[in-house]
């Protein structure tokens, strides 16, 4: 055989094999990517958020003094207080897959200057009448406590509840040609909830959260008060990767309360966004 045929023979039964084998060898080569089990936003160990809350308030006081009944007073309509948007802070701690501890800021505070009285109210046993201006400064800032253990927890989703407390400022300032009166309070207030995560995709989800307490009837009188507390939250975020992240929600926080002289119902409700990041 010549030579140039046997190498031809040669170079064919090479190229052959090459072809036989090429599907069998790319196939052992490529392995196809896993998808992403769960959200990809849990692995953290600490979680900071802040947003700009367009709360619609709704506040009404009643203060008594020197034995005088103490009318009640709409801080919006009598007073002037306008909506404008609060910030709040979170800060949540995660030593373990169950296992959250969390931190709210809440600074709730208004100011309307020299603001002409609308209705006749009485206030710490003073008699406003109807055109007097007013200054008022109201601060109704709390801060949270809390710790929530995820009962349920799949890589999609958890639910947990959770226990803390609340602590809640009540300080009520009106500056007038007549004098200055005011009444300041800050009281702890125990609050249970439960709170719930779902993942649409690995990069959003949608979490909601209640918190609430109510003194029990039973004591009252022990304690010469009453009070309430109930928040709720809803919100989504997307996680642009697992440390970044905005959020955009609506919550809606009602506290009322009754002292021996003061007492007060304040709801608060509206959409908010933000911006979360983690480590």
């Amino acid at each position: 055989m010549p030579m140039s045929v046997c190498r031809l023979y040669v170079f064919a039964s090479f190229a052959l094999l090459g072809v036989l084998t090429l599907p069998s060898t790319a196939g052992a080569q490529y392995r196809p990517q896993a998808a992403p089990e769960g959200g990809i936003a849990e692995d953290y160990h600490i979680e900071a958020a802040y947003g700009w809350w367009n709360a619609t308030p709704e506040l009404f006081i009643k203060s008594e003094s020197l034995g005088i009944p103490g009318s009640d007073i709409d801080l919006v309509n009598f007073l002037g207080i306008e909506k404008h948007r609060l910030g709040k802070f979170d800060l949540v701690l995660k030593p373990g897959k169950k296992h959250r501890l969390k931190y709210q800021h809440l600074p709730i505070k208004y100011e309307r200057d020299a603001f002409r009285v609308t209705q006749e109210f009485i206030f710490n046993g003073q008699r406003y009448t109807i055109g007097l201006p007013v200054t008022t400064s109201v601060d109704f800032s709390s801060d949270s406590f809390a710790y929530e253990y995820d009962f349920l927890h799949q890589p999609w989703f958890f639910v947990g509840a959770n226990i803390g407390v609340k602590l809640t400022n009540m300080h009520v300032d009106l500056q007038s040609p007549i004098g200055a009166e005011f009444f300041k309070q800050t009281a702890p207030i125990p609050a249970f909830g439960f709170a719930g995560r779902a993942y649409l995709h690995p990069n959003v989800s949608v979490d909601a959260e209640i918190s609430f307490f109510r003194i029990p009837s039973s004591i009252e009188e022990q304690i010469d008060g009453d009070g309430s507390y109930n928040d709720f939250d809803i919100h989504t975020t997307y996680n642009i990767n697992k440390y970044v992240g905005t959020q955009l929600g609506w919550r809606k926080t009602t506290i009322f309360y009754e002292g021996e002289h003061d007492s007060g119902d304040l709801k608060f409700s509206g959409f908010y966004f933000g911006g979360v990041v983690r480590y």
